[in-house]
């Protein structure tokens, strides 16, 4: 019985062995069977023409591209989208063609990529600036460059032909669904070019350049409001003014009353930007900071408003936090980090005008010159004659005094004429007048009479001559004053002449 029941058991063992064996040969050879492939059917309900299962040539042609493009076959999908748009020049499908081309440039990527999709995006917008496609269009151009965007610290162009784009997009098409997503990313690109510009503002001010400093930094504050970092911005600027103020109170060659009237005006330049910390961004990390600096300037600290701190509590919830995973990816990747970007909020549309240091220079010119001329008398205007002191000769830039007048003399004989005296207020006389004042000259006296004339020859006697021979004898005349030809000297032939 033992070996009867021992045999069943090995039977039994055989056949289910048997079994399994059939089964998994059978199961391998239904494996080896190949199953028939079935055909990828591609979503294009993403399309929003009309007629997407349509067997038209042209929408074979469209589709066919469209396939291609999703495999990143750009050349193949290109060259789909071109025959089709020379073959059926009025095919319903050609816009949404045209922007296909543009669209397999921008997948593709690169810099030549980038800036033929470029132009083929502009060209949709020409030849359909009415179609709702435009405003896609105009979206890719501004992503074109915010991908190139590199970091604060780099080239800063591509991030202000992305700024220009994305404002030139929100500007031109304000009801398209695309314009959230377009502030966003215009609120990012601010981020990186506000980041520039505080960095450039914050190293000038640690080298003491306090003109540039402030130049830089007013317009950070001025054109992006929403910049993560604005609360440093406004100490920045704070902090220059105290600057400049210590500055003054070190120059040895300024008057105290100078130097206290240029510290006051500083101080309160300084103390206006502490306080817009603490009433623009209450909730900011560094509002305490204003606070302090306030405090130790002797200054009143205001007290923000209920709607200026649900604004900004709202600005500083909407930051992503940034964590060691984002600091680490900084440092390998060649974009910039915007994570901390805020997410509500109008962007600035339109950049007011720009600080420049020059303006600065010239401000604190007219604060200096306002300062020193303070008590002092205001300058003539210009071009007007300066007057004279009493002892100083007379100027030629002002009228000559009254002239003296002429009068016949009272009781005279009406010949000749009495000199009157110049007034003695005359301070450009230079020789003052002694005496009174009213002092009048005597009137001219009548000449004396002539002396009688007298002959010293009597009459009936005769001038005294000799005579000789009958002849009167001349006297001589001294001819040494007189000069005559017989003492000049003889010329030429005139020598041999002995006569």
């Amino acid at each position: 019985m033992n070996r009867l029941s021992t045999l069943s058991k090995l039977c039994l063992k055989i056949v289910a062995v048997a079994l399994v064996a059939l089964v998994l040969a059978g199961v391998s050879a239904e494996a080896k069977e190949k199953q028939p492939k079935k055909k990828k059917n591609y979503d294009l309900s993403a399309n929003p023409l009309k007629d997407v299962n349509s067997k038209q040539p042209d929408k074979e042609l469209f589709d066919k591209a469209m396939i291609a493009l999703k495999k990143g076959r750009f050349d193949v999908a290109r060259l789909d989208l071109q025959t089709m748009l020379n073959t059926y020049p009025e095919s319903e499908y050609r816009m949404r063609a045209k922007l296909a081309v543009g669209d397999s440039w921008f997948k593709e990527g690169g810099t030549a990529a980038f800036t033929q999709a470029e132009a083929e995006y502009k060209d949709f917008i020409t030849f359909f600036p009415d179609a709702p496609e435009a405003a896609e269009a105009q979206m890719k151009v501004a992503d074109i460059y915010y991908q190139q965007m590199e970091k604060p610290d780099r080239d800063h162009l591509n991030a202000e032909e992305a700024e220009a784009e994305y404002r030139k997009m929100i500007n031109m098409f304000p009801d398209s669904t695309l314009v959230p997503r377009a502030k966003q990313k215009l609120r990012e690109t601010q981020e990186v070019l506000a980041e520039r510009e505080s960095s450039i503002g914050m190293y000038y001010e640690s080298r003491e350049n306090f003109n540039a400093a402030i130049a830089r930094l007013q317009t950070v504050v001025d054109t992006y409001p929403l910049y993560s970092k604005s609360d440093q911005a406004l100490l920045g600027i704070g902090d220059s003014y105290a600057g400049e103020a210590h500055n003054i109170q070190m120059q040895a060659n300024l008057p105290g009353a100078v130097k206290e009237r240029l510290r006051s005006i500083y101080q309160d330049k300084a103390a206006a930007a502490y306080a817009k910390v603490i009433t623009r961004y209450p909730m900011a990390p560094h509002v305490e900071d204003a606070r302090d600096r306030l405090v130790a300037m002797n200054r009143p600290v205001p007290e923000p408003t209920q709607d200026a701190v649900a604004e900004n509590d709202a600005e500083e919830r909407s930051r992503q936090p940034l964590h060691f995973t984002d600091k680490t990816l900084d440092l390998i990747k060649h974009s910039p980090t915007v994570v901390e970007a805020v997410h509500v909020g109008e962007p600035t549309l339109d950049d007011p005008k720009r600080t420049l240091a020059p303006d600065i220079t010239k401000e604190n010119i007219a604060i200096f010159a306002a300062a020193i001329n303070t008590g002092k008398p205001a300058p003539s205007p210009i071009g007007a004659p300066t007057p004279t002191g009493p002892n100083e000769p007379p100027r030629s830039d002002q009228p000559s005094t009254a002239p003296l007048q002429l009068e016949a003399p009272a009781g005279g004989t009406g010949v000749g004429a009495q000199i009157l005296s110049a007034p003695a207020t005359d301070p450009n006389a230079v020789v003052k007048a002694v005496g009174p004042s009213n002092a009048v000259l005597p009137p001219a006296e009548k000449p004396a009479e002539a002396p009688i004339q007298v002959n010293e020859v009597k009459p009936g006697s005769a001038p005294t001559t000799s005579v000789i021979g009958d002849k009167t004898k001349k006297p001589k005349v001294d001819s040494s004053d007189e000069s005559s030809s017989k003492k000049k000297k003889k010329k030429g032939l005139a020598k041999l002449n002995p006569f």
